[in-house]
């Protein structure tokens, strides 16, 4: 599986940055050889919209799992409707991270746990947040109880737009 970590660095041995949207660099990881791809995240200094157009580069990326420290409510978002699963990552390096997504040490994101912006300065010297507190590891149970509830909140807002596409469609 392709997935991928906020960076620091360029490899594996990279410390890790809890921040998504303004991350210097996403490393894109095949978990089963370890082979790997350091991008520059172009979205780093953008002066608004860094969340969203971070997570359209991973998706656009075919990243299967997000692994950061952070994630708003707009990258959230993308990464709900592209059903991408995020996991909130607190380890060190690169490769500790992948390998407790590996070990299934690490807790499903159920959506955004910083506001909007979070990730532009806070003066905190490199424009970090404090890391959140880890969530213990999700049970089996509620992880499908957790899935099948975004899945019924998808079925309704598709449902909304498909209503809405056939209301508009009628008026022209």
């Amino acid at each position: 599986m392709k997935i991928v970590v906020t960076a620091e660095g360029n490899d594996l041995s990279a410390p890790t940055n809890p921040r998504f949207g303004r991350c210097p660099t996403f490393i894109f990881v095949e978990t089963d050889t370890m082979a790997f791809q350091a991008v520059p995240n172009p979205a780093v200094s953008a002066s608004g919209g860094a969340g969203i157009q971070a997570a359209q580069l991973v998706v656009e990326q075919g990243a299967g799992a997000v692994l950061t420290g952070n994630l708003g409510p707009n990258a959230a978002d993308v990464f709900g409707a592209a059903g991408v699963p995020v996991y909130f990552n607190n380890e060190s390096t690169v490769r500790a991270a992948v390998e407790a997504f590996k070990a299934g040490k690490l807790p499903l994101a159920r959506g955004a746990n910083v506001p909007a912006h979070a990730g532009m300065g806070m003066g905190r010297g490199r424009g970090r947040g404090p890391l959140p507190a880890a969530a213990p590891p999700a049970s089996r149970e509620t992880e499908i109880a957790a899935l099948k509830s975004a899945a019924a909140d998808l079925r309704r807002q598709l449902a909304e737009v498909i209503d809405r596409i056939e209301k508009l469609e009628k008026e022209s």
